[in-house]
């Protein structure tokens, strides 16, 4: 998507929006994962609710990635995607948001860190995880002509395809710990 979007860009514009894209999508990254819980409790969502939903919106995106349709939820829609062209700089969006920081993304990590809430060590390492998830896609988006050579389109779709088999177990794993925390399944 990213080299499509900057065809005309220089490669100085490219790394540029490649950098700040980044950096922006692991400030919004990191305000969901430290008061993501919080701004759940304060609308009155459970964390239950919130990792079934979560789990829809991952299951969604796999499903997208395995069977390479468009959901919506990684990608944009065509207004969007016609508001792009038109800018020079697509670094805040799509770049950054909905491409590298989306719902899913949001949601992901929110759940991550409510998964090992009160432990600081835990939660160090989601957000040392998340950093370093945000560090590789840095170092993709830069090499994004590169990696497109050396793989060939049917090889990303393959390594695309796998990734969406695990994100959506990931997907469905959340919704059993939604439900199982809900006490819906104790009733049955």
């Amino acid at each position: 998507m990213f080299a499509a979007l900057t065809p005309n860009a220089t490669l100085e514009a490219k790394r540029s929006m490649a950098f700040r894209g980044t950096f922006i999508s692991a400030i919004i990254l990191l305000c969901f994962a430290m008061v993501g819980d919080a701004a759940l409790a304060t609308l009155g969502i459970s964390l239950a609710a919130f990792k079934v939903s979560g789990g829809i919106l991952l299951l969604l995106i796999g499903i997208e990635m395995v069977f390479a349709r468009s959901s919506g939820g990684t990608s944009t829609t065509q207004e969007e995607d016609d508001e792009a062209i038109m800018r020079p700089d697509i670094a805040v969006f799509p770049l950054a948001t909905p491409l590298i920081a989306g719902p899913g993304t949001m949601g992901a990590t929110v759940l991550l860190m409510a998964d090992v809430k009160g432990d600081l060590l835990g939660e160090a390492v989601v957000i040392v995880a998340l950093l370093l998830v945000l560090l590789l896609t840095l170092i993709l988006l830069l090499l994004t002509s590169r990696v497109q050579k050396l793989f060939g389109v049917t090889a990303m779709y393959v390594i695309s395809r796998v990734f969406g088999v695990l994100l959506s177990a990931l997907a469905v794993q959340f919704m059993f710990d939604g439900l199982a925390q809900s006490g819906l399944l104790g009733n049955l």
